[in-house]
């Protein structure tokens, strides 16, 4: 056959892009050159956003863009520009906006057809081919003969875009309360699921932003049913076919109520997320499941999304060989060939019956019952158990490695390589297993080596020795995040520094005054037809939300009142439109707590600093930070603290201390006089 020609997206490094650069399609990258083009031919481009483990992408790019009629179509009446959500976040965040407004949903992929400076006119998610041409060339059409109405209507459409989320700055005096939190709480649990846990609704995605704040606030505020709905919720994910009980990670949704059928992808900012999540809970409750769970994950993460250099990649594909979930699913009649006289326990520990079926012979592995149940069901004890799964999920990997593998997205994006980080360290905090920490640290020194720039800056993309794309707000705040955790791991001054260093650029490029708020992109971005900020938290956290906390943790470790006062700030402009969207706001809602609880400057300083630290982090103390020395230093919390030949630990509060103790249980018993 003969070899297709390669369209401009050939000298990409985003795999998605090149995913498409043999298409029929003329297809661009975004940039100038495609609406000079279109400004110079008076065409409407068309704008096709998605991302490389999307399955509905994959099938789009089948049916329509390999199509030679629908290409030639597009080619001859459009200009055609191809966009990785991933990489440029920001031109999503636009036309994502504009197709809600204009449709009442959203999704990818995502096509929005635009004026030749960028305006939207119409748009949509995914179309079967024949719908595809019918709507492209309706609207092609509908623009030559009516050009004046297509140009109204992108004016108001761009004016929605540019109004939605708009943040005006609230002049009135903060005023955060446990009663208000309570309030937010009694509208958010209306949404529960009292039975499989999490939303009432399916899709379920874990967004494990949520339940951290629930967990907090279960701890704090000594609320029983928040506290059984974030059991209730991590228990069933643990146990669902949305977690690979083989192969370890998390994958991006459950398709169900049940937590059962995912949708196969597994991305690096929901694993990231969900070790630092499933850290936490078990500080609090010391379910062993909930270890296995981290434990897993990292596995997963180390052995197929690690670069080798500090560095990971992205994401893996839902589908294999043209199939979502066939890489991870299993045939009964697979399953008793290889594990033979272990395969009754193995079927009834991972629910290979109606429980389990999914279709087409398929069943994905997903538990109900602790080890003690089975245990006792087969006569075994837990230790015989567990060694027979183990035994039992080393074979089937090894049958599983033979499989075609998912598709890999091998570009390292700084954002979501800042929240594997700060996974890391949160596995180290909570299980003191060195392993954690050296991978940690070797990532933080990948983003400071290849990802900073000369001039302070961060770029958000990277592969195979290509730093690129300016970076978005997304990267300092969660870079900032995981270097403030990288301190309490290690006490190492250049992090926190760093962080700061960090701060101060992200004040100058992308702080608004206006409104008290950070944009999303920086002051040296080339403009789109809308600069946004990025208010509400989601599967990933709104990066306003995370750089409001960063401003306060901040603040305390310098004593910077003019960050305690941006945070406050950034807090009180967003309060007042929680209690319709809860769950939209979960980490805004974290730095309430921190606002409205006692919050304690931990400071620890002498020669057993380190063991102290790791005594502290085996309690759940979630409204606390450390900082630390085994010797002097000049921090603000730890100056003049240093005192020879002993290790003491500072409880403050406000910057008022308690007298010093060097015992860390006495110092845990002070953080919870109030509780």
């Amino acid at each position: 056959m003969k070899q297709p020609k390669a369209n401009r997206l050939i000298d990409e490094t985003s795999p998605y892009l090149l995913q498409h650069a043999y298409n029929p399609v003329d297809w661009y990258p975004w940039g100038d050159e495609a609406f000079e083009k279109a400004k110079a031919e008076n065409k409407l481009v068309i704008v096709s956003i998605g991302y490389s483990a999307c399955h509905w992408c994959h099938v789009m790019e089948h049916e329509s863009f390999e199509d030679d009629l629908a290409s030639k179509v597009m080619n001859d009446r459009y200009v055609n520009v191809k966009v990785d959500r991933e990489e440029r976040p920001d031109v999503d965040q636009i036309y994502m906006n504009a197709v809600q407004l204009m449709t009442g949903r959203g999704g990818w992929p995502l096509n929005c057809i635009v004026l030749p400076d960028g305006r939207p006119i119409w748009g949509g998610t995914y179309f079967s081919t024949d719908k595809w041409i019918e709507q492209i060339n309706t609207i092609a059409d509908f623009y030559l003969q009516k050009p004046e109405k297509a140009i109204t209507y992108a004016q108001r459409l761009t004016q929605g875009v540019q109004e939605s989320e708009k943040v005006v700055f609230n002049e009135q005096k903060p005023n955060f309360s446990q009663t208000q939190l309570n309030e937010v709480f009694r509208d958010w649990a209306k949404d529960f699921d009292s039975d499989e846990g999490g939303p009432n609704r399916a899709p379920k995605f874990p967004i494990p932003n949520n339940y951290q704040y629930l967990l907090r606030y279960a701890h704090l505020s000594d609320d029983k049913q928040a506290l059984a709905h974030v059991r209730l919720t991590l228990d069933k994910i643990a146990y669902g076919g949305i977690y690979d009980h083989l192969g370890g990670g998390i994958t991006r949704y459950s398709t169900d109520m049940l937590w059962k059928v995912p949708h196969f992808e597994k991305m690096l900012y929901d694993n990231g997320q969900v070790v630092s999540l499933y850290c936490e809970a078990y500080q609090k409750f010391k379910n062993e499941d909930y270890k296995d769970l981290v434990y897993g994950t990292l596995a997963f993460v180390e052995r197929e999304l690690s670069v080798g250099d500090g560095a990971f990649y992205s994401a893996l594909d839902a589908d294999s060989e043209g199939e979502e979930g066939k890489f991870y699913v299993w045939k009964k009649e697979e399953l008793t060939s290889l594990l033979q006289d272990d395969y009754e326990l193995f079927a009834d520990y991972y629910n290979i019956n109606s429980t389990g079926y999914w279709e087409h012979g398929n069943y994905i592995l997903l538990r109900q019952d602790p080890d003690s149940v089975l245990a006792d069901r087969h006569q075994l004890s837990i230790e015989d158990l567990k060694f027979k799964i183990v035994a039992c999920k080393r074979l089937l990997m090894q049958e599983r490695d033979k499989r075609v593998r998912p598709g890999l997205d091998d570009k390292t994006l700084t954002s979501w390589n800042g929240m594997m980080l700060k996974g890391y360290v949160d596995a180290y905090l909570t299980f003191g297993y060195e392993h954690f920490l050296d991978v940690a640290i070797a990532s933080a020194e990948f983003i400071m080596k290849k990802q900073m720039r000369g001039d302070g800056g961060l770029n958000h993309s990277y592969k195979k020795g290509r730093s690129t794309i300016n970076g978005y707000l997304e990267d300092y705040a969660f870079v900032m995040d995981a270097f403030l955790k990288l301190y309490e791991a290690t006490f190492d001054e250049k992090w926190l520094h760093q962080a700061d260093v960090l701060m101060e650029y992200s004040v100058q490029h992308f702080y608004d005054k206006e409104s008290g708020m950070f944009f999303f992109t920086s002051d040296e971005d080339a403009a789109l037809i809308a600069r946004k900020m990025e208010v509400h938290d989601n599967v990933i956290p709104a990066s306003n939300s995370v750089m409001a906390n960063n401003l306060f943790l901040l603040g305390h470790h310098f004593s910077r009142r003019d960050y305690h006062e941006k945070a406050t700030q950034m807090l009180n402009n967003v309060m007042g439109d929680v209690g319709r969207y809860p769950s939209g706001y979960s980490n805004w809602l974290i730095l309430a707590l921190r606002k409205v609880y006692p919050f304690y400057e931990v400071a620890i300083v002498g020669g057993e600093a380190s063991r102290m630290r790791a005594e502290l982090n085996a309690k759940y103390i979630p409204n606390k930070m450390i900082c630390g020395s085994i010797v002097g230093s000049k921090l603000p919390l730890l100056e003049n603290r240093f005192n020879k030949g002993q290790t003491r630990i500072f409880v403050c509060e406000n910057k008022v201390c308690q007298l010093p103790t060097e015992e860390s249980g006495k110092a845990f018993e002070l953080m919870n006089k109030n509780l």
